[in-house]
């Protein structure tokens, strides 16, 4: 009880040490809104020209003010390093690394194992660890908990360990990390105490569970949730398209229902980190416990198969008129994953790039926020989009829908676009063709 109400002073003084341990899109944005607390927050990051760019005040990250960088580094509540040495000295740590998929679909979590093994060398008592990386349900209590409590400390009673599943939204100009609601769950009441004591310093509204795993499986159920109801819609825009029906038109009727229904949009594939991952971290441990999600493997499957559906529409589009896609001059509108951001995990861009290219196609690209891709061995470099480059494009294909893009310029000079985002609405003529 006395190492608890201790570390509970020392957060509600200000006074704790803070380690976020990953300088990613969850990390930063963290790291920065307990700096602008008032915490003294130490960024642990592998990559060093994010170290190097956080210590000089750079943001690398769009959804993060330069000014607030600035200003956390200029009063010293702000740094970064690449040893993990400073976990020893630190009283809270929070975990934000990435937690891919392997190319069989399963869940890849040795950067987890990774911090785990790093954090348990380093333990101390006093100590409060949260884990913030999306994960299957039982990650903190199986992995994380044996793990420290080798070291004969124990939780609860000598150090304090949680999950707290990240909701950031890329691009977001309104929700952002410090008005996300934070769910938080310990794997003892007293570390779920401890560690929604933390996050209220700096976190408007916190909602405690009763376990790290409920915690866990909350943010699966979030971005499955999503998942199974964008397969829907896609599967409903194959069926629209094969009935000659706008499905644009349908989802923006039925979105006038008051009540029972909510609006989803199909597009060319999923992609960032969440939506087309977090499911099957939740399949491959309903498996491990012999439960078949067949709902959600269906709609991993629709979704997954997008970007070959769009290959073929364009490839069709082309056909008819009289042109092969061997050879066509192709233009890709966009190739991050999401409208204004430059995050490309995932993206179905990158996917579709690589089918008309393999089809023979000569692919660029154009995106205000990547100058550069990689597909591959290849390199390509964005193009500037002027009306004279347009003309000279068999096809254009409308990915991702940035803002930033002229698409009365695109429409007056394009000899056929495909439009996967519906980014031409209130725009006729034969020249378009929609998802």
């Amino acid at each position: 009880m006395e190492i608890k109400l201790a570390l509970i002073e020392k957060i509600d003084s200000l006074k704790a040490k803070v380690a976020v341990i990953g300088l990613g899109y969850v990390g930063l944005p963290l790291a920065v809104e307990m700096a602008k607390a008032g915490f003294d927050v130490t960024g642990i990051d592998v990559d060093d020209k994010r170290v190097e760019m956080l210590n000089e005040g750079a943001p690398y990250i769009m959804d993060v003010s330069e000014d607030d960088i600035k200003e956390c580094v200029r009063k010293n509540k702000l740094r970064a390093v690449s040893s993990y040495n400073v976990l020893s000295e630190v009283d809270c740590v929070c975990i934000c690394v990435p937690t891919p998929l392997r190319k069989t679909k399963d869940p890849d979590i040795s950067f987890i194992l990774s911090a785990i093994e790093e954090v348990s060398k380093r333990i101390r008592k006093g100590q409060l660890i949260v884990l913030e990386s999306t994960s299957y349900p039982g990650t903190t209590d199986e992995l994380f908990l044996p793990s420290l409590e080798d070291s004969g400390l124990h939780a609860g009673k000598d150090f304090f360990l949680a999950f707290s599943p990240e909701r950031v939204d890329p691009g977001n100009k309104i929700f952002k990390t410090k008005n996300i609601p934070k769910v938080v769950g310990g794997v003892t009441s007293s570390c779920t105490e401890v560690a929604s004591f933390f996050y209220k310093k700096f976190i408007d509204d916190v909602f405690p569970v009763s376990s790290a795993k409920v915690a866990e499986m909350v943010k699966l159920l979030e971005n499955t949730f999503r998942s199974v109801n964008i397969a829907l819609v896609n599967e409903l825009a194959l069926m629209c398209n094969k009935m000659g029906i706008d499905v644009w038109e349908v989802i923006e009727a039925a979105a006038t229902k008051p009540f029972g229904f909510m609006p989803f949009y199909p597009g060319p594939g999923l992609g960032g980190h969440c939506i087309p991952v977090d499911p099957y971290y939740l399949v491959w441990k309903a498996r491990s416990i012999g439960f078949e999600p067949r709902f959600i493997e269906i709609a991993g499957y629709i979704n997954s198969n997008m970007p070959a559906y769009v290959v073929a529409r364009i490839m069709d589009a082309l056909n008819n008129r009289g042109k092969p896609v061997k050879g066509s001059k192709i233009l890709i509108i966009g190739v991050s994953y999401k409208k204004d951001v430059s995050d490309t995990r995932e993206s179905p861009a990158l996917d579709i790039m690589a089918m008309l290219e393999e089809k023979g196609a000569e692919i660029s690209f154009s995106d205000p926020y990547n100058s550069v891709i990689k597909i591959g061995d290849r390199l390509y470099q964005s193009v500037e989009i002027s009306a004279k480059y347009l003309r000279k494009m068999d096809c254009v294909i409308i990915v991702t829908d940035h803002s930033l893009f002229d698409y009365k310029m695109i429409f007056e000079n394009s000899s056929l676009i495909f439009d996967a985002r519906n980014a031409l609405k209130g725009f006729k003529g034969d020249n378009i063709v929609k998802l």
